[in-house]
Parts: C-alpha cells; sequence; structure tokens
C-alpha cells in the first residue's frame, strides 16, 4: 500500500501527489508556512491527510523555534473546506510543546484504524455488489493510510470479494485519473477509468451497484460537502436506484455548522481548468472553478463511519 506521510523527527515529508503517477517524489516541510504551502498547493489532499499533516506541521514548527501562535494561525488558514484541518489543530491545543510529535503519531496511527473500521463496515454494505463508481481519491493517498471510501473497496477484496472499480476521472484536477486509478493498479484491484460525463450512462444501464465517495466536511443534518461533481453524482444515483455511500470519518462531522449552506466552498485557480501541466486547451475566458459542492442529505443512503452506518440524527 503506497503512503504519502512520513515524519522523521525533524522535518515532515509529503508524496507530491501533483506529479503522480509519472514521478514519485517526496517534499521536505520544515515549519508551518511550507507545510501551509504544501496544503494549500495540492501537494497533500485529502481530508484525512490534511489534517495529520497540519499536526505534523505544528510539531516541526514548534520543535524549529516558530512561535506557536502563529504557526497554528498559519496552518489553520491553508483550506477552507475542509474540517479535519481545524479538527487536527484543536486536538492539540492543550498538548504541550513537547509532547506534539507524539500527539501528531498517535494521530496517524488513530487514521489508520479508523479507516480500517470504516473499510470493515463498508464492505459489508457492498457484499453483493459487483462494480462501484468511486469519486476523487480516497485511498491511502489522501488519508494516514487504507482510506476511506477506497479503504471499502481494500477491506471488500481483502475478503476476496471479486470487485470491480469504476473510476471517474474528477476534472478538472484528475485525482481519479491520476491517484485513484494509481492506487488501484498498484494493488491489482479491478478498475476501469472512465470520463465523469459517462456516469450517468452507466448507471442508466444497470452496471453500477453502487456509489462510493468521501467528504471533506458533514454538516450536522447530514448535508455533505465532497469534491466537485458528487452532488450530480448522487442526483443520477437517486434517478436511477443506486445505493449512495460516502465514507465518513467522524473527525469530519462539524455539528457545529447546521446545514450544507454554512460549508465554505473553495474556489481555485482558472489554470486548473484552462489546461493541465502546462498544456492549455481553452480561450481567454472567465472561469468559475469551486472544489466542492455540497450533497443534500436527502440524496445519500448512509454515512460509513468507523462506528458503523448512520443516518441523521447522528449519535453523539
Amino acid at each position: 500500500m503506497v503512503e504519502a506521510i512520513r515524519y522523521d523527527g525533524e522535518a515532515l515529508w509529503l508524496i507530491d501527489q501533483r506529479v503522480l503517477p509519472s514521478v514519485e517524489t517526496w517534499v521536505r516541510c520544515d515549519g508551518s508556512v511550507a507545510t501551509a504551502e504544501a496544503i494549500r498547493a495540492m501537494v497533500v489532499r485529502g481530508a484525512p491527510a490534511i489534517g495529520i499533516t497540519a499536526a505534523y506541521g505544528l510539531a516541526v514548527a514548534v520543535n524549529h523555534g516558530e512561535d506557536r501562535a502563529t504557526a497554528h494561525a498559519t496552518l489553520l488558514a491553508a483550506r477552507p473546506t475542509a474540517v479535519n484541518l481545524r479538527w487536527a489543530l484543536e486536538r492539540l491545543v492543550a498538548v504541550p510543546d513537547a509532547d506534539l510529535a507524539d500527539a501528531a503519531r498517535a494521530m496517524h496511527d488513530e487514521d489508520i484504524a479508523i479507516n480500517r473500521a470504516m473499510g470493515d463496515h463498508g464492505a459489508d454494505l457492498v457484499a453483493g455488489a459487483t462494480d462501484v463508481y468511486h469519486h476523487c481519491n480516497t485511498g491511502a493517498l489522501a488519508t494516514g493510510g487504507w482510506g476511506t471510501a477506497l479503504g471499502i473497496v481494500r477491506s471488500a477484496v481483502a475478503r476476496g470479494h471479486d470487485l470491480h472499480v469504476w473510476v471517474g476521472e474528477t476534472r478538472p484536477y484528475l485525482q481519479g485519473a491520476r491517484l485513484t486509478a494509481w492506487e488501484l493498479l498498484q494493488e491489482r484491484i479491478r478498475c476501469t477509468l472512465v470520463a465523469d460525463v459517462a456516469a450517468a450512462g452507466l448507471m442508466a444501464a444497470g452496471r453500477v451497484d453502487a456509489v462510493l465517495v468521501g467528504c471533506d466536511r458533514v454538516a450536522a443534518n447530514g448535508d455533505t460537502a465532497n469534491k466537485v461533481g458528487t452532488l450530480g453524482l448522487a442526483v443520477m444515483a437517486h434517478r436511477y436506484g443506486v445505493p449512495f455511500y460516502v465514507a465518513m470519518p467522524t473527525s469530519t462531522l462539524d455539528r457545529r455548522c447546521p446545514t450544507g449552506a454554512e460549508i465554505p466552498i473553495e474556489e481555485r485557480g482558472a489554470d486548473e481548468v484552462v489546461g493541465h501541466k502546462g498544456v492549455r486547451w481553452a480561450a481567454d475566458v472567465p472561469v468559475f472553478n469551486p472544489a466542492f459542492d455540497v450533497t443534500p442529505a436527502e440524496l445519500i443512503t448512509a454515512w460509513v463511519t468507523e462506528r458503523g452506518p448512520w443516518r441523521p440524527p447522528f449519535p453523539p
């Protein structure tokens, strides 16, 4: 299984997800500014991985003599939508400086255990499925290890279930095409890459048994923010009677946010839409590039947590 985050006691190392799968290289972060920039620039992405990265980043910053409050604020401002960033930093508020690294390691280990538990619960839900559709990247690259929605696939396959994954390319940043397909191929899990616009046709033809997605923030009522395109998939799944499952570590549930209307949606630069890796295919035209959208709770079949499948009102 691939990994995305390493800590060597002096610095934080992140696999550079901007250049995968062509090149496997690691970026060194030796303070809060470098760590925040790595989060902002998508060297690391995925809500759980962002939270773990911020925790290590704070430990490294303090170890290198940075003012702790300033480092905290710098990291917190890196990206607005994924609640795990705030959650991880808030967990460290009462931790003494000398114990920050150990607390970050414990958070990392905890995330892997949570993912495996979530994977087991989700594998029960897809036990009768042959083909699942997956959006964005929710595997080991997006977490501490194992994965959330992709962790469900891993757990099912580990049980001997011969599951096939339709991998949505996930425009405009291509997390599915570049990262999810690569992870699945590394583990010889059967998969087929499809253009995002093919999803409706697959569902209409009865070739999708379930949709599996992750989440970056879930409001108290169950409205779910995830990679842009998730809402469209949920609408299509509802139309064609396909179960729609959200893999949700309970750390992603924001009980202070009443509904999806209050979730801040990050907008990213035009360069992600007009071209890719230096190749431009669009004219000089205004661009709207939201990184996320919000799926209403009523379109979601279940939220798969480390404690089992949930539905609103969520347990305390």
